[in-house]
């Protein structure tokens, strides 16, 4: 017997569906060729990261130096590169954000996995909306708190009737992420301002600290003109915000993020201090030295996010007309579908005979609705189309025009 840690190996031993499903597709695609595999399980965008970034990592690697381009930066993150961010951040929400409150990071799961760690003490809860990145219970739970999950709420905004009673004097941080990792809705003002108000009146209720961390990948990646508002730091003293820019720019394999500890919180200080306290024990010496210099020259761009909204588009409509209900998304790249049967994880196993790779929610937070990745590319959503009418055909008993 393997003298391990038991959470771990289990956590090594059974992947999350996402990579499940992932590895999955890769094993298909190689019997019977990609072309032949419908594969929406993973976020992994599909445009190319723009021009400005080719254009920097060019400069740099010709201009900058190779010793000073991949070299240790602090631990924190270049000087002049927290400069950049917070004058970014400053210019289009107003913030006030100083360099010092910011953290460079390996990309927004060590953004979350650092400030769980600096926030966590013994017998503290975790607190999200379902449905929810199935990640978020493992890195809360790695970090030694209790995970509490809010159902899901009819409208995909926030169930604050349950949220209410689930917030107690145990919880320690409410994690929320606009627009939302599975469903591609997006809190609005009220609801966020609702929440806001509520965490005072539970603060003020138990006499403790409750802080909001707000997991921001997709917050460039909104459609027909809505915008992700109000940047929470303006609303609520003890925020976190976790920041990643693998989505925005397309770069989800350089691993690339940072964290803001609000100035506004009281403690800010021993925040930012524990912040840097956990990315130490983690291991984490300092964000990639050569991306935190890319992205800082690329601060206000995005990938052509036209792509997709043409996807999110052509999918929601021919589902639609399949006969399928889906959550028509305002955000992120991913359609959730409500599965004809209660158990979604048997109706995406069905799926797999007409090579379609959708995610079940049960991971999610919640049960009867499948996660459809659209970040692939056009191309391939209108080959997908007859098998998803063929899924449709099997589970509603009904022909489809061709």
């Amino acid at each position: 017997m393997a003298n391990v840690n038991e959470k771990m190996e289990a956590l090594g031993k059974k992947p999350s569906a996402i990579r499940n499903l992932f590895e999955y597709g890769n094993r298909r695609a190689a019997e019977i060729g990609r072309e032949n595999v419908f594969d929406f399980s993973l976020g992994n965008p599909s445009t190319e990261a723009p021009t400005e970034v080719h254009d920097a990592i060019v400069d740099l690697v010709d201009n900058f130096g190779s010793v000073a381009l991949h070299g240790y930066t602090s631990a924190v993150g270049d000087n002049a590169v927290r400069e950049a961010i917070a004058k970014d951040i400053n210019d289009r929400f107003g913030a006030g954000i100083d360099k010092t409150d910011i953290y460079m990071t390996c990309g927004a799961a060590a953004s979350l996995t650092v400030s769980l760690n600096a926030l966590v003490c013994e017998g503290d809860e975790v607190v999200a909306f379902a449905p929810f990145f199935p990640e978020y219970r493992v890195f809360a739970e790695a970090a030694g708190a209790k995970f509490v999950t809010v159902p899901a709420a009819d409208d995909f905004q926030i169930n604050f009737e349950a949220c209410e009673a689930l917030i107690t004097k145990n919880t320690k941080a409410v994690i929320i992420n606009s627009p939302n990792n599975p469903s591609g809705a997006v809190l609005t003002e009220a609801t966020l301002l609702r929440l806001c108000d509520l965490l005072r009146v539970k603060e003020k209720e138990f006499g403790t600290a409750i802080y909001l961390i707000s997991d921001e990948p997709y917050r460039e990646l909104v459609y027909d003109e809505k915008t992700v508002v109000p940047y929470l730091v303006n609303l609520y003293a003890r925020t976190l915000v976790c920041y990643s820019f693998s989505k925005s720019l397309s770069l989800p394999g350089e691993r690339i993020g940072y964290i803001v500890v609000s100035p506004k919180m009281e403690e800010h200080a021993d925040v930012f201090a524990a912040v840097c306290g956990a990315g130490r024990a983690l291991g984490y010496v300092c964000a990639p030295s050569m991306m935190q210099r890319v992205v800082s020259r690329c601060l206000g761009k995005t990938s052509d996010k036209n792509v997709y909204n043409i996807n999110r588009n052509l999918l929601f409509e021919a589902l639609s007309a399949y006969g399928f209900t889906c959550v028509y998304p305002d955000g992120a790249f991913y359609l959730f579908m409500k599965s004809p049967i209660p158990d979604a994880v048997a109706f995406c196993e069905a799926a797999k005979k007409y090579e379609l790779l959708l995610v079940p929610s049960d991971s999610f937070g919640c049960t009867g609705y499948v996660r459809i990745a659209y970040c692939v590319s056009t191309e391939m959503i209108k080959r997908s189309l007859p098998a998803f009418k063929k899924l449709a055909e099997e589970f509603f008993i009904e022909s489809f025009p061709t």
